[in-house]
């Protein structure tokens, strides 16, 4: 199975309400996805989301990267797969998320030539997952709504978004807590948006209100390991890093520091499916547990993560893979099921998702 061709398309889709954090507002989804062509008519998926305000990539900057490094792959066959992964990583520095969408097309292209659904290929056994679901910053009484339609839709388990003004978040979390069931689990999501300081009146103010979330995720800085470590030495909620972690480099500095509970694996941060693999292996080593996130992703970068999720099922014990159930529509074919906090994947080869 020789690679013969790379290109890459648009996926673009409608979001049933805008996406909206600390960080970014987004109306529609617009990802680059890459399409790798073999000589027996074997095609391979991947995709990525542009996410300038974290990976620093944009439409145009993937799209670049993807071609830049395409020339070092066409030619080359799939069997000579340690090679191509070695390439895509060595061609180019940084541009994660489109060394990600060439990784996922590879991953799919290798199952498929073995004949095996990608989670097999890489050793898992566990079809069936649950998700969380994003709650949009908003304002209050839309952010109560949101979560009370979440929960009638199934979900147990939701992400709220915060991180603006600390007594306002704290105000907006006791208010959707006081209206929900008592089985439904909350995650607190501040995307880089206070101080150390700040996190730790705010989660006390929580605490104090008997509110301890499954994880307070990413409450300062990317690069404030200090601000981590502080936090978590000073409060009940446990602390997960995620803008703080692309590789394992800054993973290992994280978990020698004994600075966070928890570790958000994303694909589109740590260049692909390879790496995040290597991420988990390394949390287990220091018997710290993942979550599994992604962007704001279509059909084909979110099955990868459930495949990676499968793999690692015993580290990676939490997901956050909710993206596809944000989207209005798409035009994705999906073997795999995907409903609303449900998704369970398919046996068929590869990553069981085709445009």
């Amino acid at each position: 199975m020789k690679i013969t061709n790379i290109r890459t398309t648009l996926l673009q889709a409608p979001l049933k309400t805008p996406f909206v954090t600390a960080l970014r507002r987004v109306d529609a989804l617009e990802d680059v996805v890459v399409i790798i062509e073999c000589d027996d008519g074997t095609l391979g998926y991947g995709e990525g989301a542009p996410t300038p305000q974290i990976t620093g990539e944009t439409i145009a900057s993937m799209q670049a990267a993807i071609d830049f490094i395409s020339p070092h792959l066409i030619g080359k066959t799939i069997d000579d797969f340690d090679t191509l992964i070695y390439t895509v990583h060595h061609t180019i520095k940084h541009n994660t998320t489109a060394k990600s969408a060439l990784e996922i097309a590879l991953f799919d292209l290798k199952a498929k030539a073995e004949s095996k659904p990608l989670y097999k290929m890489l050793g898992g056994t566990q079809k069936a997952f649950k998700t969380d679901i994003t709650i949009s910053m908003n304002d209050t009484d839309t952010m109560i709504a949101d979560a009370q339609k979440a929960v009638i839709l199934g979900y147990d388990i939701l992400k709220i978004k915060i991180g603006s003004d600390p007594l306002l978040d704290a105000e907006r979390v006791i208010a959707i807590h006081q209206t929900l069931p008592e089985h439904i689990k909350l995650r607190l999501d501040a995307n880089q948006g206070w101080s150390a300081k700040e996190s730790v009146t705010l989660l006390h103010t929580l605490e104090a209100e008997g509110i301890v979330a499954e994880f307070i995720e990413q409450p300062v800085a990317a690069d404030d390991y200090e601000g981590l470590k502080y936090i978590k030495e000073r409060v009940q909620t446990p602390v997960l890093a995620d803008e703080s972690v692309f590789s394992l480099h800054d993973a290992k500095r994280l978990l020698e520091m004994e600075a966070v509970d928890y570790i958000n694996i994303k694909l589109a941060k740590t260049g692909g499916i390879s790496h995040a693999l290597s991420l988990a292996d390394l949390c287990q080593e220091y018997d710290i547990k993942c979550m599994l996130g992604c962007m704001l992703e279509g059909p084909i970068s979110v099955a990868a993560g459930v495949h990676v999720a499968s793999a690692k099922a015993d580290v990676i014990t939490m997901l956050d893979l909710d993206a596809v159930a944000l989207l209005a529509s798409h035009p994705a074919k999906t073997e795999m099921l995907f409903d609303e906090s449900h998704i369970v994947l398919a046996d068929v080869p590869g990553l069981g998702i085709s445009l």
